[in-house]
């Protein structure tokens, strides 16, 4: 069984809608030359589509790893503007999956998260699932149910071990690019909850192996008092990770 100090710690940069091929390497190689704990955590940089290529050959003699934000379910097909995973092989290693914008801005589904998870995992590679409830939510009480709905929608469909190779994300929507994120109380609890979940649907053993994330205006300022939480394994950055300093403080914070 896999103690909780044994999680290795993976923080990821989700660059959104920001950085082409030319300027997004720029930055990857920014980051790669950083005074980074790479022994030590999981660094993954997730560029637009755009830009994926161009990252992956910036960052290839180095540890760090490539993600892609979006990911369709089908291997191929009628499906304009669509990317699938097998056209990410030998550029990626990660895929993000249930992103609130996603969900929020393009009507993605609990199913459909589920549906991509399931193919990221096919391909090989590592999926990032992320979880979370709006500001409702939060003050109606319902975040349990809400994370409780997310996770087991997509979890109920992958074995114990599929389940303990991926990542969660807990990204409250309502901490999102807005500058005020959980405090640490209430992150290291939906973060407990959302392991207590995956332990009720897939077993201890699992909850204890799968790696949860915190995102969510995570930034130099706030990620030490975050990040040292036990339960938290790493964070999901939005904003901060544009920066490649920041970004390093951020993954030097995850650092046992």
């Amino acid at each position: 069984m896999t103690s909780p100090h044994a999680r290795r710690p993976i923080v990821a940069a989700n660059w959104k809608m920001n950085t082409g091929p030319d300027d997004g390497a720029e930055l990857a190689r920014s980051v790669a030359a950083q005074d980074l704990p790479f022994a030590q955590v999981d660094v993954v940089l997730c560029p637009p589509a755009t830009g994926v290529a161009a990252v992956a050959a910036a960052v290839r003699s180095t540890p760090v790893a490539v993600g892609a934000q979006h990911v369709f379910w089908e291997a191929s097909g009628a499906y304009t503007g669509e990317i699938s995973v097998p056209m990410l092989a030998g550029l990626a290693t990660y895929a993000i999956a249930g992103h609130s914008e996603r969900r929020q801005l393009f009507g993605e589904t609990d199913l459909d998260v589920q549906r991509k998870t399931l193919a990221i995992l096919s391909g090989g590679l590592t999926p990032i699932v992320a979880v979370g409830e709006s500001l409702d939510q939060r003050d109606a009480g319902e975040t349990l149910g809400v994370l409780r709905s997310q996770v087991r929608r997509v979890f109920e469909a992958l074995t114990p071990a599929e389940t303990a190779a991926c990542v969660i994300a807990y990204e409250p929507v309502w901490a999102i690019g807005t500058g005020r994120n959980a405090t640490p109380e209430q992150a290291q609890e939906a973060i407990g909850w959302i392991r207590d979940i995956v332990a009720a649907t897939h077993g201890q053993p699992a909850a204890n192996q799968i790696r949860v994330q915190y995102g969510g205006s995570v930034s130099p300022e706030n990620c030490e008092e975050l990040l040292s939480r036990e339960g938290i394994d790493g964070a999901l950055v939005g904003g901060a990770s544009l920066d490649a300093a920041k970004f390093a403080a951020i993954v030097r914070a995850a650092a046992p």
